[in-house]
Protein backbone atom coordinates (compact mmCIF):
# COMPACT_ATOMS: atom_id res chain seq x y z
CA UNK A 1 0.00 0.00 0.00
CA UNK A 2 1.21 4.02 -1.03
CA UNK A 3 2.76 5.80 1.52
CA UNK A 4 0.36 8.39 0.42
CA UNK A 5 -2.57 9.00 -1.16
CA UNK A 6 -1.43 10.94 -4.04
CA UNK A 7 2.21 12.10 -5.20
CA UNK A 8 1.22 15.97 -5.32
CA UNK A 9 -1.77 17.42 -3.80
CA UNK A 10 -2.74 20.91 -5.85
CA UNK A 11 -5.12 23.47 -3.95
CA UNK A 12 -6.86 25.22 -6.20
CA UNK A 13 -7.67 25.35 -9.90
CA UNK A 14 -6.76 28.43 -10.95
CA UNK A 15 -4.61 29.19 -13.96
CA UNK A 16 -1.70 28.27 -11.72
CA UNK A 17 -3.71 25.50 -9.85
CA UNK A 18 -4.77 23.51 -12.82
CA UNK A 19 -1.58 23.76 -14.67
CA UNK A 20 0.41 22.53 -11.99
CA UNK A 21 -2.07 19.53 -11.78
CA UNK A 22 -2.17 18.82 -15.48
CA UNK A 23 2.33 19.19 -15.79
CA UNK A 24 3.07 16.75 -12.53
CA UNK A 25 0.21 14.08 -13.89
CA UNK A 26 2.09 14.56 -17.28
CA UNK A 27 5.49 13.65 -15.46
CA UNK A 28 4.17 10.70 -14.20
CA UNK A 29 3.05 11.80 -10.64
CA UNK A 30 -0.09 10.74 -8.92
CA UNK A 31 -2.21 13.76 -9.03
CA UNK A 32 -5.04 15.72 -7.23
CA UNK A 33 -6.52 18.83 -7.35
CA UNK A 34 -8.81 20.32 -4.78
CA UNK A 35 -11.30 22.87 -6.23
CA UNK A 36 -14.43 24.03 -3.91
CA UNK A 37 -16.46 25.66 -6.73
CA UNK A 38 -19.01 23.84 -8.88
CA UNK A 39 -16.72 24.79 -11.98
CA UNK A 40 -12.79 24.52 -12.62
CA UNK A 41 -10.62 27.20 -13.45
CA UNK A 42 -10.43 29.70 -10.81
CA UNK A 43 -11.35 33.74 -10.20
CA UNK A 44 -9.76 33.86 -14.16
CA UNK A 45 -11.95 31.85 -15.95
CA UNK A 46 -15.12 31.60 -13.78
CA UNK A 47 -15.55 36.09 -12.52
CA UNK A 48 -12.49 37.15 -13.47
CA UNK A 49 -9.93 37.10 -17.16
CA UNK A 50 -12.22 35.08 -19.30
CA UNK A 51 -16.20 36.98 -18.72
CA UNK A 52 -14.04 40.33 -18.68
CA UNK A 53 -13.27 39.75 -22.16
CA UNK A 54 -15.66 38.50 -23.53
CA UNK A 55 -17.76 41.53 -22.19
CA UNK A 56 -14.82 44.39 -23.59
CA UNK A 57 -15.20 42.64 -26.79
CA UNK A 58 -19.21 42.62 -27.29
CA UNK A 59 -19.36 46.14 -25.39
CA UNK A 60 -16.56 47.68 -28.06
CA UNK A 61 -19.08 45.87 -31.11
CA UNK A 62 -21.71 47.35 -29.63
CA UNK A 63 -20.28 51.23 -29.41
CA UNK A 64 -18.84 50.56 -33.02
CA UNK A 65 -22.50 50.00 -34.55
CA UNK A 66 -24.28 52.22 -32.18
CA UNK A 67 -22.15 55.69 -32.50
CA UNK A 68 -21.34 55.79 -35.93
CA UNK A 69 -17.77 54.71 -35.77
CA UNK A 70 -18.59 52.06 -38.63
CA UNK A 71 -19.88 54.99 -40.86
CA UNK A 72 -16.94 56.15 -42.04
CA UNK A 73 -15.76 52.61 -43.22
CA UNK A 74 -19.16 52.12 -45.20
CA UNK A 75 -20.96 50.10 -42.99
CA UNK A 76 -24.30 52.23 -42.50
CA UNK A 77 -26.26 50.80 -39.23
CA UNK A 78 -29.50 52.29 -37.94
CA UNK A 79 -31.71 51.44 -35.29
CA UNK A 80 -28.99 49.28 -32.97
CA UNK A 81 -29.83 48.41 -29.46
CA UNK A 82 -28.53 46.82 -26.87
CA UNK A 83 -29.87 43.25 -25.65
CA UNK A 84 -28.10 43.00 -22.22
CA UNK A 85 -29.13 39.61 -21.45
CA UNK A 86 -28.19 38.14 -24.40
CA UNK A 87 -24.50 39.99 -24.06
CA UNK A 88 -23.94 38.10 -20.47
CA UNK A 89 -25.29 34.91 -21.75
CA UNK A 90 -22.81 35.03 -24.38
CA UNK A 91 -20.63 35.76 -21.74
CA UNK A 92 -21.48 32.86 -19.63
CA UNK A 93 -21.37 30.21 -22.47
CA UNK A 94 -17.55 31.70 -22.92
CA UNK A 95 -16.74 30.76 -18.93
CA UNK A 96 -19.13 27.25 -19.76
CA UNK A 97 -16.79 26.29 -22.54
CA UNK A 98 -13.66 26.54 -21.16
CA UNK A 99 -13.79 25.62 -17.84
CA UNK A 100 -15.86 22.85 -18.96
CA UNK A 101 -12.36 22.25 -21.03
CA UNK A 102 -10.34 22.41 -18.21
CA UNK A 103 -12.70 19.06 -16.64
CA UNK A 104 -11.80 17.19 -20.37
CA UNK A 105 -7.97 18.04 -19.68
CA UNK A 106 -8.34 16.64 -15.68
CA UNK A 107 -9.60 13.44 -17.08
CA UNK A 108 -7.59 13.09 -20.46
CA UNK A 109 -4.35 13.35 -17.79
CA UNK A 110 -5.84 11.45 -15.02
CA UNK A 111 -6.08 14.19 -12.33
CA UNK A 112 -8.24 13.56 -9.67
CA UNK A 113 -10.95 16.45 -8.87
CA UNK A 114 -11.67 16.69 -4.97
CA UNK A 115 -14.55 18.54 -4.69
CA UNK A 116 -14.66 20.60 -1.48
CA UNK A 117 -12.60 23.10 0.88
CA UNK A 118 -9.19 21.75 1.78
CA UNK A 119 -7.91 22.60 5.32
CA UNK A 120 -4.15 21.26 6.34
CA UNK A 121 -4.50 19.22 8.93
CA UNK A 122 -0.85 18.01 8.72
CA UNK A 123 2.46 18.80 6.62
CA UNK A 124 1.06 15.83 4.17
CA UNK A 125 -2.51 15.89 5.41
CA UNK A 126 -5.42 17.72 3.91
CA UNK A 127 -9.05 17.77 5.22
CA UNK A 128 -11.53 18.00 2.25
CA UNK A 129 -15.11 18.50 3.66
CA UNK A 130 -14.32 16.09 6.18
CA UNK A 131 -12.46 13.45 4.14
CA UNK A 132 -9.04 13.23 5.22
CA UNK A 133 -6.43 12.78 2.01
CA UNK A 134 -2.25 12.70 2.28
CA UNK A 135 0.05 13.51 -0.34
CA UNK A 136 3.65 13.40 -0.28
CA UNK A 137 3.86 17.11 -1.75
CA UNK A 138 0.93 20.24 -1.51
CA UNK A 139 1.01 22.89 -3.23
CA UNK A 140 -0.67 25.95 -2.51
CA UNK A 141 -2.43 27.57 -5.14
CA UNK A 142 -5.52 29.26 -3.84
CA UNK A 143 -5.30 32.90 -5.49
CA UNK A 144 -6.89 35.94 -4.52
CA UNK A 145 -9.84 37.96 -3.65
CA UNK A 146 -10.86 41.46 -3.83
CA UNK A 147 -9.47 43.75 -1.65
CA UNK A 148 -12.32 45.35 0.75
CA UNK A 149 -12.80 49.20 1.80
CA UNK A 150 -13.51 49.75 4.60
CA UNK A 151 -16.72 50.64 6.45
CA UNK A 152 -17.85 50.07 2.63
CA UNK A 153 -20.54 47.35 2.38
CA UNK A 154 -20.66 45.36 -1.43
CA UNK A 155 -24.11 44.24 -1.50
CA UNK A 156 -23.85 42.85 -5.10
CA UNK A 157 -26.54 44.80 -6.04
CA UNK A 158 -25.81 48.87 -5.89
CA UNK A 159 -21.75 48.33 -4.16
CA UNK A 160 -20.22 45.60 -6.52
CA UNK A 161 -17.07 43.98 -6.70
CA UNK A 162 -15.70 42.52 -10.16
CA UNK A 163 -17.42 40.10 -9.68
CA UNK A 164 -21.14 41.81 -9.17
CA UNK A 165 -19.96 43.94 -12.21
CA UNK A 166 -19.91 41.26 -14.43
CA UNK A 167 -23.26 40.53 -14.23
CA UNK A 168 -25.19 43.95 -13.82
CA UNK A 169 -28.75 43.55 -14.77
CA UNK A 170 -29.26 46.82 -16.16
CA UNK A 171 -26.76 49.36 -17.56
CA UNK A 172 -26.33 51.94 -14.90
CA UNK A 173 -26.74 55.55 -15.63
CA UNK A 174 -24.12 56.15 -13.47
CA UNK A 175 -21.00 54.30 -12.03
CA UNK A 176 -18.31 55.41 -9.60
CA UNK A 177 -15.40 53.03 -10.03
CA UNK A 178 -13.15 53.11 -7.02
CA UNK A 179 -9.46 52.37 -7.90
CA UNK A 180 -7.71 53.57 -10.82
CA UNK A 181 -5.87 50.24 -12.33
CA UNK A 182 -6.52 47.04 -14.54
CA UNK A 183 -9.69 46.09 -13.31
CA UNK A 184 -11.69 49.27 -12.44
CA UNK A 185 -10.77 50.67 -16.11
CA UNK A 186 -11.72 47.43 -17.74
CA UNK A 187 -15.12 47.16 -16.17
CA UNK A 188 -15.39 50.71 -16.33
CA UNK A 189 -15.00 50.60 -19.86
CA UNK A 190 -17.54 48.09 -20.64
CA UNK A 191 -20.20 50.21 -18.85
CA UNK A 192 -19.24 53.00 -20.65
CA UNK A 193 -19.27 52.00 -23.75
CA UNK A 194 -22.94 50.25 -23.27
CA UNK A 195 -24.11 53.97 -22.11
CA UNK A 196 -23.28 54.40 -18.59
CA UNK A 197 -21.40 57.78 -16.93
CA UNK A 198 -18.66 56.93 -15.39
CA UNK A 199 -16.63 58.49 -12.88
CA UNK A 200 -12.98 56.70 -11.55
CA UNK A 201 -11.74 58.15 -8.12
CA UNK A 202 -8.17 57.05 -7.86
CA UNK A 203 -6.06 57.74 -4.88
CA UNK A 204 -3.13 58.54 -6.41
CA UNK A 205 -2.08 61.13 -8.62
CA UNK A 206 -1.55 59.05 -11.86
CA UNK A 207 -4.29 56.08 -12.84
CA UNK A 208 -2.71 52.42 -14.01
CA UNK A 209 0.14 52.26 -10.92
CA UNK A 210 3.02 49.90 -11.83
CA UNK A 211 2.85 51.16 -15.44
CA UNK A 212 5.38 53.63 -17.70
CA UNK A 213 5.07 57.06 -16.62
CA UNK A 214 4.58 58.00 -20.18
CA UNK A 215 2.09 55.66 -20.59
CA UNK A 216 0.10 56.66 -17.34
CA UNK A 217 -0.69 60.01 -18.91
CA UNK A 218 -0.97 59.47 -22.25
CA UNK A 219 -3.57 57.07 -21.42
CA UNK A 220 -5.48 59.20 -18.75
CA UNK A 221 -5.78 61.71 -21.41
CA UNK A 222 -7.61 58.40 -23.67
CA UNK A 223 -9.65 57.58 -21.75
CA UNK A 224 -11.10 61.37 -20.60
CA UNK A 225 -11.29 61.53 -24.30
CA UNK A 226 -13.56 58.81 -24.42
CA UNK A 227 -16.05 60.52 -21.45
CA UNK A 228 -14.46 58.77 -18.48
CA UNK A 229 -14.13 61.43 -15.79
CA UNK A 230 -11.24 60.94 -13.82
CA UNK A 231 -10.85 62.26 -10.47
CA UNK A 232 -6.76 61.45 -9.30
CA UNK A 233 -5.21 62.16 -5.94
CA UNK A 234 -8.38 61.65 -4.49
CA UNK A 235 -10.21 59.39 -1.48
CA UNK A 236 -13.32 58.09 -1.01
CA UNK A 237 -14.41 58.20 2.35
CA UNK A 238 -17.52 56.92 2.63
CA UNK A 239 -20.33 55.24 0.56
CA UNK A 240 -24.22 55.28 1.58
CA UNK A 241 -27.13 53.29 0.11
CA UNK A 242 -30.31 54.48 -0.06
CA UNK A 243 -32.97 52.25 -2.20
CA UNK A 244 -30.81 51.69 -5.87
CA UNK A 245 -28.81 54.72 -5.19
CA UNK A 246 -25.21 55.72 -3.68
CA UNK A 247 -23.86 58.59 -2.42
CA UNK A 248 -20.09 58.57 -2.93
CA UNK A 249 -18.38 61.02 -0.57
CA UNK A 250 -14.74 62.06 -1.45
CA UNK A 251 -12.64 64.69 -0.73
CA UNK A 252 -8.38 65.39 -1.96
CA UNK A 253 -6.08 62.50 -0.78
CA UNK A 254 -4.01 65.50 1.08
CA UNK A 255 -7.27 66.54 2.84
CA UNK A 256 -10.02 69.23 1.94
CA UNK A 257 -13.15 69.83 1.71
CA UNK A 258 -15.58 66.89 0.79
CA UNK A 259 -17.77 66.71 -1.68
CA UNK A 260 -20.66 64.12 -3.00
CA UNK A 261 -21.64 61.90 -6.05
CA UNK A 262 -24.65 60.83 -6.78
CA UNK A 263 -24.67 57.19 -8.42
CA UNK A 264 -26.55 53.98 -8.80
CA UNK A 265 -23.66 51.40 -9.40
CA UNK A 266 -20.10 51.79 -7.58
CA UNK A 267 -17.14 49.72 -8.24
CA UNK A 268 -14.82 48.71 -5.76
CA UNK A 269 -12.00 47.96 -7.21
CA UNK A 270 -8.93 48.88 -5.05
CA UNK A 271 -6.97 45.54 -4.92
CA UNK A 272 -7.07 41.96 -4.59
CA UNK A 273 -5.53 40.24 -1.15
CA UNK A 274 -4.36 36.52 -1.03
CA UNK A 275 -6.36 33.75 -0.08
CA UNK A 276 -4.70 32.16 3.00
CA UNK A 277 -7.18 32.53 5.72
CA UNK A 278 -9.09 29.26 6.59
CA UNK A 279 -6.21 26.70 5.28
CA UNK A 280 -5.33 26.10 8.00
CA UNK A 281 -1.99 27.43 7.62
CA UNK A 282 -1.51 27.36 11.53
CA UNK A 283 -1.63 23.39 11.92
CA UNK A 284 1.73 23.11 9.90
CA UNK A 285 3.32 26.01 11.34
CA UNK A 286 3.16 28.07 8.20
CA UNK A 287 3.06 32.09 8.79
CA UNK A 288 2.42 34.68 5.95
CA UNK A 289 4.47 38.14 5.68
CA UNK A 290 2.85 41.32 6.24
CA UNK A 291 0.78 41.35 3.16
CA UNK A 292 -0.60 38.37 3.35
CA UNK A 293 1.57 36.32 1.17
CA UNK A 294 3.36 33.11 1.53
CA UNK A 295 7.07 33.11 1.37
CA UNK A 296 8.87 31.06 -1.08
CA UNK A 297 12.22 30.01 -1.85
CA UNK A 298 13.67 29.59 -5.71
CA UNK A 299 12.26 26.12 -5.95
CA UNK A 300 8.49 27.67 -4.80
CA UNK A 301 8.81 25.83 -1.77
CA UNK A 302 7.56 27.62 1.58
CA UNK A 303 9.23 27.17 4.91
CA UNK A 304 7.64 23.50 5.36
CA UNK A 305 9.12 21.12 3.32
CA UNK A 306 6.94 19.18 1.10
CA UNK A 307 4.17 22.74 0.84
CA UNK A 308 4.84 24.58 -1.91
CA UNK A 309 3.25 28.06 -3.14
CA UNK A 310 3.11 29.48 -6.37
CA UNK A 311 0.68 32.49 -7.70
CA UNK A 312 -1.47 35.09 -6.34
CA UNK A 313 -0.40 33.64 -2.58
CA UNK A 314 3.17 34.54 -3.19
CA UNK A 315 4.77 37.70 -3.59
CA UNK A 316 5.02 39.11 -7.17
CA UNK A 317 2.05 40.49 -9.84
CA UNK A 318 -0.96 38.67 -9.25
CA UNK A 319 -1.57 37.87 -13.20
CA UNK A 320 -2.98 34.67 -14.56
CA UNK A 321 -0.63 33.78 -16.78
CA UNK A 322 2.83 34.60 -14.17
CA UNK A 323 0.72 32.06 -11.96
CA UNK A 324 0.62 29.48 -15.19
CA UNK A 325 4.29 29.51 -15.71
CA UNK A 326 5.01 29.09 -12.19
CA UNK A 327 2.30 26.33 -12.11
CA UNK A 328 5.21 24.17 -14.91
CA UNK A 329 7.56 24.96 -12.80
CA UNK A 330 6.44 23.64 -9.44
CA UNK A 331 5.35 20.81 -10.72
CA UNK A 332 8.90 20.06 -12.54
CA UNK A 333 10.68 20.76 -9.31
CA UNK A 334 8.57 18.44 -7.24
CA UNK A 335 9.37 15.83 -9.97
CA UNK A 336 13.03 16.28 -9.86
CA UNK A 337 13.65 18.71 -12.60
CA UNK A 338 14.66 22.60 -12.71
CA UNK A 339 11.29 24.55 -13.26
CA UNK A 340 12.39 28.02 -14.97
CA UNK A 341 10.27 30.92 -14.80
CA UNK A 342 11.61 34.58 -15.24
CA UNK A 343 10.19 36.70 -12.97
CA UNK A 344 11.66 39.68 -14.72
CA UNK A 345 9.69 39.05 -18.07
CA UNK A 346 6.27 39.08 -16.73
CA UNK A 347 4.26 41.20 -19.50
CA UNK A 348 1.11 42.96 -18.29
CA UNK A 349 -1.45 43.88 -20.41
CA UNK A 350 -4.73 46.12 -19.74
CA UNK A 351 -7.47 45.18 -22.07
CA UNK A 352 -8.91 48.74 -22.45
CA UNK A 353 -9.38 50.54 -25.81
CA UNK A 354 -6.70 50.97 -27.26
CA UNK A 355 -5.05 48.05 -24.93
CA UNK A 356 -1.89 49.05 -22.86
CA UNK A 357 1.10 46.78 -22.52
CA UNK A 358 4.41 46.21 -21.10
CA UNK A 359 6.64 44.25 -19.86
CA UNK A 360 10.56 44.67 -17.97
CA UNK A 361 11.09 48.09 -16.16
CA UNK A 362 9.50 51.41 -16.76
CA UNK A 363 11.80 54.49 -17.61
CA UNK A 364 11.49 55.15 -14.29
CA UNK A 365 12.94 52.02 -12.88
CA UNK A 366 15.46 51.46 -15.28
CA UNK A 367 17.10 55.16 -14.22
CA UNK A 368 17.14 54.47 -10.82
CA UNK A 369 19.59 51.28 -11.70
CA UNK A 370 21.78 53.45 -14.30
CA UNK A 371 21.74 55.19 -17.46
CA UNK A 372 19.47 54.22 -20.19
CA UNK A 373 18.01 55.33 -23.78
CA UNK A 374 14.99 55.28 -25.03
CA UNK A 375 13.15 55.05 -27.98
CA UNK A 376 9.18 55.83 -28.88
CA UNK A 377 7.17 55.79 -32.02
CA UNK A 378 3.77 56.90 -32.56
CA UNK A 379 1.00 54.40 -33.88
CA UNK A 380 0.04 57.56 -36.24
CA UNK A 381 2.93 57.20 -37.73
CA UNK A 382 2.24 53.06 -38.28
CA UNK A 383 0.76 52.05 -41.62
CA UNK A 384 -1.57 49.38 -40.71
CA UNK A 385 -2.97 51.92 -37.39
CA UNK A 386 -3.35 54.27 -40.71
CA UNK A 387 -4.95 52.34 -43.06
CA UNK A 388 -7.44 51.49 -40.47
CA UNK A 389 -8.34 54.81 -38.71
CA UNK A 390 -6.95 53.30 -35.27
CA UNK A 391 -4.01 55.41 -34.81
CA UNK A 392 -4.18 56.01 -31.16
CA UNK A 393 -1.07 55.10 -29.01
CA UNK A 394 2.66 54.51 -29.27
CA UNK A 395 5.54 52.31 -28.72
CA UNK A 396 8.34 52.58 -26.27
CA UNK A 397 11.96 50.98 -25.91
CA UNK A 398 14.08 51.11 -22.36
CA UNK A 399 17.46 50.02 -23.09
CA UNK A 400 20.79 49.76 -20.97
CA UNK A 401 22.90 52.66 -22.48
CA UNK A 402 26.12 50.56 -22.49
CA UNK A 403 25.17 47.44 -23.66
CA UNK A 404 22.02 48.43 -25.53
CA UNK A 405 20.26 45.39 -24.15
CA UNK A 406 16.63 46.18 -23.52
CA UNK A 407 15.43 46.70 -20.86
CA UNK A 408 11.50 47.27 -20.88
CA UNK A 409 9.00 47.63 -23.82
CA UNK A 410 5.91 49.91 -23.08
CA UNK A 411 2.89 49.59 -25.67
CA UNK A 412 -0.50 51.59 -26.08
CA UNK A 413 -1.99 50.35 -28.94
CA UNK A 414 -5.68 48.68 -30.04
CA UNK A 415 -3.55 45.10 -30.58
CA UNK A 416 -0.81 45.94 -27.59
CA UNK A 417 -1.75 42.56 -25.96
CA UNK A 418 -0.62 40.47 -28.55
CA UNK A 419 2.61 42.77 -29.63
CA UNK A 420 3.64 42.94 -26.10
CA UNK A 421 4.61 39.06 -26.87
CA UNK A 422 7.34 39.50 -29.14
CA UNK A 423 9.08 41.96 -26.70
CA UNK A 424 9.10 39.19 -23.90
CA UNK A 425 10.73 36.29 -26.07
CA UNK A 426 13.12 39.57 -27.33
CA UNK A 427 14.27 40.37 -23.97
CA UNK A 428 13.89 36.95 -22.48
CA UNK A 429 16.99 36.18 -25.20
CA UNK A 430 18.64 38.84 -24.39
CA UNK A 431 17.87 41.32 -27.27
CA UNK A 432 19.41 44.51 -27.87
CA UNK A 433 17.18 47.23 -29.57
CA UNK A 434 19.39 46.77 -32.59
CA UNK A 435 18.70 43.06 -32.57
CA UNK A 436 15.38 44.46 -32.88
CA UNK A 437 15.46 46.99 -35.54
CA UNK A 438 17.31 45.05 -37.75
CA UNK A 439 14.51 42.01 -37.60
CA UNK A 440 12.91 41.84 -40.70
CA UNK A 441 8.97 42.45 -39.70
CA UNK A 442 5.70 42.59 -41.80
CA UNK A 443 4.34 44.96 -43.96
CA UNK A 444 1.92 46.41 -42.95
CA UNK A 445 1.72 45.45 -39.53
CA UNK A 446 1.36 47.27 -36.33
CA UNK A 447 4.33 45.74 -34.99
CA UNK A 448 6.50 47.41 -37.42
CA UNK A 449 6.15 50.17 -34.70
CA UNK A 450 7.78 47.96 -32.35
CA UNK A 451 10.77 47.50 -34.82
CA UNK A 452 10.90 51.51 -35.26
CA UNK A 453 10.89 52.55 -31.71
CA UNK A 454 13.76 49.91 -31.61
CA UNK A 455 15.49 51.69 -34.31
CA UNK A 456 14.47 55.09 -32.32
CA UNK A 457 16.85 54.07 -29.39
CA UNK A 458 19.32 54.76 -31.85
CA UNK A 459 18.51 57.75 -33.41
CA UNK A 460 17.53 56.55 -37.01
CA UNK A 461 13.45 55.58 -37.79
CA UNK A 462 13.02 55.64 -40.75
CA UNK A 463 9.25 56.97 -40.64
CA UNK A 464 9.16 59.89 -38.61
Amino acid sequence: MAEFDFDVLVIGSGPGGYVAAIRAAQLGLRTACVESREALGGTCLNVGCIPSKALLHASELFEEAHNGTLAKFGVKTEGVSLDLSSMLAQKDEAVKGLTGGIAFLFKKNKVEWLKGHGRFTGANTVDVDGKSVTAKNIVIATGSSVTPLPGVEIDQKVVVDSTGALSLPKVPEHMVVIGGGVIGLELGSVWRRLGAKVTVVEFLDQILPGFDGEVRKETAKLFKKQGFDIKTSTKVTGVAVKGAKATVTIEPAAGGAAETIEADAVLVSIGRRPNTEGLGLEAIGLQTNNRGQIEIGHDFQTAVKGVYAIGDVVPGPMLAHKAEDEGVAVAEFIAGMTGIVNHDVIPSVVYTHPEIAGVGLTEEQAREKGAVKTGKFPMMANSRAKAISDTEGFVKVVADAETDRVLGVWMVSSVAGTMIAQAAQAMEFGATSEDIAYTCHAHPTHSEAFKEAAMAVQGKPIHM
